[in-house]
């Protein structure tokens, strides 16, 4: 089944800009539907890897996040981490923010990026990317952060410390101040500190561990489960310490899935004829053809792949709203030729190219609704 995101309303793009509607940032409006009505502070804490569905399977390893009331909103396109944060913290879609992948293509280089690091991908000189490709030269449009902070509003952004300076903080999330988090119970402390600045204050905590438990022990694992618990805790620690004029909301970056079946892209001639380059993650590939051999890959792509893999052009992509209602020339540019996303639990792998990637248990990035449908949780003092 394919869910495509739901820009306008239901997406992670439009949450921060509803909350900063929710707190009378002019020129913003709460289009999600918050009901957020006399609250002056609000946190919103992304879990990375919390998927709706994985949560609602697994209600009884996580009672508080059970016990408020079930919403859900869709990840942006492709269901990574990179793209939903950008949204999030711009409040734009891919087709307007220009991070369009895990590994994504950047003009002037014939590697991809990956946004996570500010980093280019794979085997080649050593390019010192932060200089080459500044982050607010890449990403110049303010984000939601830098809105809010502009009207009064104290914002707070509470993640680890590596994130502070990085390269997609610079791009998306930067804006207000920044505060390092070193463990779930720090989280919560610097949390409910930050919702007390100011007499309007916006918190965006972060939490990576489910992610990453997710993609190394997989998203069915006992593992995966026992840190789900450990997710609760923390939403219960947040909202023992909530001021009375202050709401939580919970959500996520993607889902993910086990992945059973894998196909060796570069192990298989049919994939790699006439293909230049490869983007993207295993569920969701940008691939970039030899000039004049784009119609050539789609059809070799979808003859090899079968029914169990939605392999479209990038017109098609772009056509069908994947990246938002519009798509900047430059970032269509940086969308492939072919899109290969899979449709149940495959994944498209480069043993050789990305040999630790290709080993893991758990992904996601593809239209699945698994990876596509995210909790949205609203619970007030």
């Amino acid at each position: 089944m394919v869910t495509t995101p739901r820009y306008g309303g239901d997406s992670l793009s439009d949450l921060l800009p509803s909350v900063l509607g929710a707190l009378g940032v002019p020129g913003e409006s709460d289009t999600v539907g918050l009901g957020l009505s006399g609250v002056r502070r609000v946190c919103v804490l992304l879990v990375d890897g919390l998927g709706a569905r994985q949560l609602s399977a697994h209600a009884s390893a996580a009672p508080t996040l059970s016990s408020l009331t079930e919403r859900v909103v869709t990840a942006t396109f492709p269901s990574t981490t990179a793209t939903s944060l950008a949204s999030l913290g711009t409040g734009r879609t891919p087709g307007e923010h220009g991070i369009v992948g895990y590994l994504t293509a950047v003009p002037g280089f014939d590697r991809p990026m990956n946004p996570l690091h500010w980093r280019l991908h794979g085997q080649g000189p050593r390019v010192d990317l932060l200089a080459e490709l500044v982050p607010e030269q890449f990403q110049p449009r303010d984000t939601v952060f830098e809105r809010a902070a502009a009207d009064g509003v104290s914002v707070t952004r509470i993640a680890p410390s590596y994130q502070r300076e990085s390269g997609l903080t610079r791009a998306v999330l930067r804006g207000g101040d920044f505060s390092a988090s070193v463990s779930a119970g720090d989280l919560v402390a610097e949390t409910s500190r930050a919702l007390r600045r100011g007499e309007r204050s916006l918190v965006y905590s972060y939490w990576s561990e489910l992610d990453l438990t997710g993609h190394v022990r997989g998203p069915d694992s006992d593992a995966w489960r026992h840190e789900l618990t450990q997710v609760d805790t923390i939403v219960a620690g947040i909202l023992g310490e909530l001021p009375s004029d202050a709401a939580l909301i919970v959500t996520a970056d993607h889902g993910m899935v086990q992945i059973g079946t894998r196909v060796d892209i570069d192990a298989t001639p049919a994939l790699t004829a006439d293909v230049r380059m490869i983007c993207g993650e295993p569920r969701a590939r940008h691939v970039f053809a030899d000039a004049g051999a784009a119609a050539t890959v789609l059809d070799a792509w979808r003859e090899t792949l079968g029914p169990d893999h939605l392999v479209v052009g990038r017109d098609d992509a772009v056509s069908r709203g994947w990246f938002g209602p519009s798509v900047r020339p430059e970032v269509a540019a940086c969308i492939g030729d072919v899109l290969a996303l899979a449709l149940g639990d495959g994944a498209l792998i480069r043993r050789g190219a990305e040999p630790n990637q290709s080993a893991l248990p758990g992904h996601h990035g593809s239209l699945t609704d698994v990876e596509m449908t995210v909790p949205l949780l609203v619970a007030r003092s």
